[in-house]
């Protein structure tokens, strides 16, 4: 175990943790954060999605030495009111069915949207292969991302 620091949403967490733990781990057990699922624990599902220095990663298989001077962001830190761009879109659309590997595919649709102003439907199956719902709300997902980013051009036509 060691002393660690990991900056979370913008705020420091002094941790006692392996530094070979994965960040899941640390971001649920040690620093209380439970809007990241664990899924699958193999980097297949995409439940535990989090963005580390803006880089979409499964956490379930990101050691925390990795996490170490990096800014990471869990669905927590996307917004302070559920009032990002796609958490918006998520709640119009009313995408989830169970909800529990939303926060992950969110996490993703962001880097997506960040990447590609206007995704394309292809971009958009590309992009989210890689996270699986089981309730199959894949049609409302695609939707969403689509009415995240007209608010997302909206907004910045606005600003």
């Amino acid at each position: 175990m060691a002393n660690i620091t990991l900056k979370i949403n913008k705020k420091d967490y002094k941790l006692d943790a392996d530094p070979q733990m994965p960040l899941l781990w640390a971001i649920r057990d040690l620093a209380g954060l439970k809007g990241t699922k664990y899924g699958c624990g193999v980097a297949q599902c995409g439940a535990c999605v989090v963005h580390l220095n803006g880089e979409a990663v499964r956490s379930c298989v990101t050691k925390v030495s990795r996490a170490v001077g990096k800014q990471v962001t869990t669905i927590e830190g996307l917004s302070a009111n559920n009032d990002h761009p796609v958490q918006k879109a998520w709640q119009e659309i009313d995408v989830p069915q169970c909800g529990y590997c939303h926060s992950g595919q969110i996490m993703s649709a962001v880097v997506l949207l960040r990447e590609k102003g206007n995704p394309t439907d292809q971009d958009i199956d590309d992009a989210m292969a890689g996270n699986i719902c089981r309730c199959g709300t894949y049609l409302r997902i695609r939707e969403a991302i689509h009415a995240a980013a007209e608010l997302q051009r909206n907004t910045s036509t606005k600003g």
